[in-house]
């Protein structure tokens, strides 16, 4: 039986505060490139965690979703997201919509989800005048930079997201669930281990409980894999948040997070998190053409506030199962 000799290392740089580069020379065949780079491509990715691919020319996105397709074949559908998107194609979709002059803390996507993306790709196709860098952090390496108190609780008890719809604010019913019809939300909660209650006004409410800390499948490692800071209410700012509670009051917030037994987290952990995060965080503005590639579970990612016209497009691939990354707390689906 032949074997497929190792695809040779590409040419990555590495500075600090930044994410590893690669400049490849696509020589305006960026699809054709990348198809012909992939192993390579990806072996860079499970080295480093995130690459940075400038210079590849990137123009519109059809381009982009032949990439997108080229380096991960069947790109993943969003369910259960945060926040609406436009949709470019199958698989192919728009940044979450969030105000531009708000951040988007660190975090893994669908990380409170049984099945989440292994591997996210963005693809720039008009970069803001200042700010919108998609930041990158270590998730082992923050894992290990936090108290232990704190994390062996998280470990121990995992965390709660809980999630107010409205016809407002973030994802509607449908957005999320593929689906407004009670039965069919109904039965999507159960299948995902969602609690779910339906209030006298018609909205909805959800509670998932998750673990915190995760290990990567393929080498083990030890990973802060959830989205405890992004979502929780003190990340908002103090207008925001206020605005908020007074219009659906402190338990039907949009989204809200909570240690494992329901406890309300304090903003001062929050803040730690969040300044962990941004300890740890590699950065490097988007120049149009720009491809970007992150394994979700070793590496989480941001968007940084921005001023300016900011197209960036985004697909979800690699599937990978709750399940098949040791979780620390067990979760029954119905």
């Amino acid at each position: 039986m032949s074997v497929s000799p190792p695809a040779p290392a590409l040419p990555v740089e590495k500075s600090p505060g930044k994410p590893p580069m690669l400049l490849p020379e696509a020589g305006g065949d960026p699809p054709g490139w990348v198809a012909a780079h992939a192993q390579a491509l990806h072996a860079a990715v499970a080295q480093h965690g995130a690459l940075l691919l400038r210079g590849l020319g990137l123009s519109n996105p059809d381009e982009v979703a032949a990439v997108f397709r080229g380096l991960a074949g069947r790109l993943m559908p969003e369910r259960e997201p945060f926040a609406s998107r436009r949709v470019y194609g199958e698989g192919i979709y728009s940044s979450a919509k969030w105000p531009a002059n708000q951040p988007m803390c660190m975090h893994h996507e669908l990380s409170y989800t049984l099945e989440f993306p292994g591997l996210m790709l963005f693809a720039c196709l008009a970069a803001p005048t200042t700010g919108g860098a998609t930041g990158v952090s270590s998730s082992p390496a923050v894992l290990r930079a936090l108290p232990a108190e704190l994390t062996e609780r998280f470990e121990r008890e995992g965390w709660v997201l809980t999630r107010s719809f409205n016809e407002e604010i973030g994802a509607s019913v449908a957005e999320a669930f593929g689906t407004d019809d009670r039965a069919g939300v109904e039965s999507y909660c159960r299948a995902n281990a969602i609690e779910f209650d339906w209030q006298p006004d018609g909205e909805l409410r959800t509670r998932q409980r998750r673990s915190a800390v995760v290990r990567h499948p393929a080498t083990g490692e030890r990973c802060w894999f959830n989205q405890i800071a992004f979502l929780n209410e003190w990340t908002m700012e103090p207008e925001v948040h206020e605005y908020l509670v007074d219009s659906y009051g402190a338990e039907g917030l949009p989204f809200n997070t909570r240690f494992g037994n329901g406890d309300r987290i304090p903003a001062e952990v929050v803040d730690l998190l969040n300044d962990v995060y941004e300890n740890h965080t590699e950065r490097e503005p988007w120049q149009v053409g720009d491809l970007m590639l992150v394994d979700n579970i070793r590496t989480a990612h941001s968007r940084e506030p921005y001023q300016g016209s900011r197209e960036v497009l985004v697909g979800m691939a690699g599937p990978v199962r709750l399940t098949e990354c040791s979780p620390s707390i067990e979760v029954r689906a119905g």
